[in-house]
């Protein structure tokens, strides 16, 4: 009709408008993850497990510390009221690697199966136990420092039958050690999906993190990789899982025999 108002669009201007419309939709709602041809999928490209409940998180992740061969363990942990630094490589033969904490100083450990030694500078070795003993300011006894420099940068064995045996010995075996921190407590759930060293995480906690947190990776084998202990006793990162490590007893040159029982300082 002559002098209408409405023209009719060809179809291809149509079809285009159409488009647009499409494209100008998707981009206007793609901040809110609609299906516009965006990754929908937070586990796309991961192993998975980010999609089981946060108990079944957990058990992988335990199943696969217990298979691994080894693990390098570092951070700290809070127990009976004493900070420790721990920087330990751990397996089944044994461990090496490093302790310390503000009342005992620094000190080494080596166990290759049920011998385990101890290294520390002099220092250490003259340092009071807390117990009730000399005061911190006291200087130790000639008798004592002529020991202490005698064991100075030297591999102690610590005897089977000494008290500190078993307590040092926890410190080198992966088992003990793992038992002992990754367990959560209170309800689980599931948190956020940080990057731990570059690896994409999730993270597993109990009572919204009161009972602690785990975050297991989301690439490959679900290792946890860092840990957040309850109550806020320590927080321990967990790496290297399954690369093997030299663990050889010391050279006898490298070692002072003390007898039936550590040195008493």
């Amino acid at each position: 009709m002559r002098g209408s108002a409405f023209v009719t669009l060809p179809r291809s201007l149509s079809r285009l408008g159409r488009a647009a419309f499409s494209v100008a939709l998707c981009v206007g709602t793609a901040l809110a993850l609609t299906a516009c041809g965006g990754d929908e999928d937070p586990d796309a490209g991961t192993n998975g497990v980010g999609k089981l409940s946060a108990a079944g998180i957990e058990k992988k992740a335990k199943t696969a510390a217990a298979s691994a061969d080894a693990v390098r363990l570092a951070g700290t942990v809070v127990t009976d009221g004493q900070t420790y630094k721990l920087n330990m490589s751990l397996k089944e033969a044994g461990g090496t690697g490093s302790v310390s904490s503000e009342a005992l100083g620094t000190f080494e450990l080596l166990r290759v199966g049920d011998e385990l030694f101890m290294k520390a500078d002099a220092a250490f070795w003259t340092h009071p136990d807390g117990k009730g003993g000399e005061d911190a300011s006291t200087p130790p006894s000639k008798a004592d420092a002529e020991a202490a420099e005698k064991l100075d940068d030297k591999y102690v064995k610590v005897p089977e039958d000494d008290p500190a045996y078993d307590q040092l010995r926890g410190f080198t075996d992966k088992s003990v050690l793992l038992d002992g921190l990754l367990g959560l407590h209170g309800k689980l759930g599931k948190g956020d999906r940080p990057e731990i060293g570059g690896v994409r995480t999730i993270e597993v906690n109990g009572s919204d993190g009161a009972g602690g947190s785990l975050n297991v990776s989301l690439e490959g084998t679900p290792y946890p990789l860092q840990l957040a202990r309850a109550g806020g006793a320590g927080t321990v990162t967990l790496t290297d899982w399954g690369k093997d490590f030299p663990l050889e007893a010391p050279a006898k040159g490298e070692t002072v025999d003390y007898g039936t029982t550590l040195p008493s300082t």
